[in-house]
């Protein structure tokens, strides 16, 4: 066995050399061949060239296989990276389509401010809203105008539509309001076309009580109600909202004011009560009083002595 396998290298090695002896000098012809600048030889390379390079497609499939695949992964990398570029630019314009909705709403409050008719010898000031309370009702809200801009307390507030509360503590650059659905809000009001007079009293819902009605059975769901001016709180005939019937059957005011998007407010100058400088002069004179009673006894023993 071991002299079997010694003749086999003895065999092997010459048939390696040799075979690599005949490629060398094939590819050296075939340099040479291809390096002859001569017509014959010319001709040959070309039929050579007819000869085996359409023979060869089946060879060079896989090779125009991965560059097609390298082509296409190249494309889709393309498509990829513009799909990305897209959804950015979608994603902004998102981003300014919300901005501009902002814009176009926060435009016709103002424009409805401006065109909202109320009594041309009051005067006011729109103030931004800032802030409101933290309460799911929005009991109040915090505005950017204070005393520098001359706001007092008790004034009405008002958004573009209707009847939003009144100013209840200012600062120097900031007021807060009171709004009509707070517990602590009363203000008089007119139900028309009745012409009954109420009370609205807030309760911390979206539909504010109407409370000490002189006649209920001549007002019905849908009258309009307006500011009455009964004590000097509020300017009269500004729209408060409609009445409506609760689900406990009282009457109740569906508010005009759209209370879900309060951003700007009208604070209306109201006129100043007059200011009694004499409190003597609320009592009336003498001559028209009547006679206190031990006055009527003593004058009824002189007139019978």
């Amino acid at each position: 066995m071991a002299k079997d396998g010694k003749q086999n290298e003895d065999y092997v090695g010459p048939i390696r050399r040799l075979l690599v002896g005949l490629m060398v000098l094939c590819l050296l012809g075939i340099f040479l061949i291809w390096r002859i600048d001569s017509p014959r030889v010319e001709r040959f390379r070309a039929m050579v060239v007819d000869a085996v390079v359409p023979n060869m497609d089946w060879a060079m499939a896989p090779v125009t296989g991965f560059a097609n695949l390298v082509s296409d992964f190249q494309s889709y990398s393309r498509i990829y990276e513009q799909n990305q570029d897209l959804r950015r630019e979608l994603q902004q314009m998102r981003a300014w389509r919300e901005a501009a909705l902002q814009l176009e709403q926060e435009n016709a409050k103002l424009l409805d401010l401006n065109n909202v008719r109320i009594d041309p010898n009051l005067t006011y000031i729109t103030g931004v809203v800032m802030a409101d309370a933290g309460s799911p009702f929005r009991q109040s809200v915090l505005l950017n105008v204070g005393s520098r801009d001359g706001i007092l307390d008790g004034w009405a507030a008002m958004d573009g539509i209707g009847l939003v509360g009144r100013i209840s503590g200012v600062g120097e650059n900031t007021s807060r309001t009171i709004l009509l659905t707070d517990t602590s809000s009363r203000i008089p009001v007119i139900i028309q076309p009745s012409g009954q007079r109420a009370i609205l009293s807030g309760d911390n819902t979206v539909y504010p009580l109407i409370e000490f009605l002189e006649n209920q059975d001549v007002v019905r769901p849908g009258d309009r109600v307006v500011s009455s001016g009964d004590g000097g709180l509020f300017p009269p005939d500004i729209l408060v909202g409609q009445v409506a019937l609760g689900t406990d059957r009282r009457l109740r005011v569906r508010l005009a004011a759209d209370y879900e998007r309060l951003e700007f407010l009208r604070v209306l100058r109201s006129r100043p009560a007059p200011l009694i400088s004499d409190p003597g002069g609320l009592i009336a004179p003498d001559d028209l009083l009547p006679p206190a009673p031990q006055d009527q006894a003593a004058a009824g023993e002189v007139t019978g002595g």
